[in-house]
């Protein structure tokens, strides 16, 4: 069974999605960054796949992708790095990145390496909804990849339950309207928005993404939806990180409080 599947089968509440640019903070770092993201408690790794052109992405992600592409990343070095993950990692893994450097490796290429290497879902924020059902979903559930699309509060009702029917892993709802980045709480506004998603009663599980950053914004988003995803505030502990795994473990389980 696909381990997204699996684990929100398993688990309806609470979960942690970590996100992190693969290469950073140095190049060798991404298998070191996934261990400790599982060793720490974490639900699901999703890894930024570095791109030149981060569009949807703040500036602190940004800058990391910059850093990853400096040091060398690349698409063909990535799944080198990942070619034997699964002897160490067990709980689902996530590519996120931009359409534009997965159709220059060869869109069905990508997705069978993502398989070989056992990556089990996409996010792919600038793939179109219509292109996904007409040229991509196919090559998708060939190779048991999983594709979430992301939700705004800009985002129609129609259009959140089109995405809700075209779906097969989970919803990422972005908190607001704006560019990735951790920042100071969740407002009321916020507030209103998550509970009219949840009282949609979507089929597909929903974690909030954006703005994320620690235990009690974490807690908050998680009441509302099926948990959370951390990408920015977690970032600037790899990046400030003096010993990177325990640095890990002690950002992840204080979000967690475990």
């Amino acid at each position: 069974m696909n381990r997204i599947d699996n684990l929100f089968q398993k688990k309806k509440e609470n979960i942690l999605s970590i996100y992190f640019t693969a290469g950073f903070p140095k190049l060798e770092d991404t298998i070191t960054v996934m261990e400790g993201i599982e060793e720490a408690g974490a639900d699901i790794i999703e890894i930024g796949m570095p791109y030149s052109d981060p569009v949807a992405d703040g500036p602190t992600i940004q800058e990391s992708n910059k850093v990853a592409l400096e040091n060398g990343m690349s698409m063909k070095k990535m799944f080198s790095q990942l070619e034997n993950m699964r002897d160490k990692i067990s709980i689902p893994v996530v590519l996120m990145g931009y359409l534009n450097p997965i159709m220059q490796y060869g869109v069905e290429a990508f997705c069978q390496k993502c398989k070989e290497v056992g990556v089990d879902g996409l996010i792919v924020p600038d793939l179109p909804i219509q292109q996904y059902q007409e040229d991509y979903k196919e090559l998708f559930d060939q190779y048991d990849l999983r594709n979430t699309f992301l939700i705004s509060p800009q985002t129609s009702e129609t259009r959140i339950r089109e995405i809700d029917k075209q779906s097969d892993g989970f919803i990422y709802m972005v908190s607001s309207h704006s560019i990735t980045g951790a920042k100071s709480g969740i407002s009321e506004e916020q507030i209103a928005y998550f509970e009219g998603v949840k009282a949609m009663e979507l089929e597909n599980p929903r974690l909030i993404g954006f703005g994320i950053s620690d235990h009690a914004t974490f807690a908050t988003a998680s009441s509302y939806s099926n948990g959370a995803i951390i990408g920015s505030a977690f970032i600037k502990v790899l990046r400030d990180a003096k010993n990177l795994k325990q640095d890990i473990k002690t950002f992840i389980q204080g979000v967690k409080q475990a």
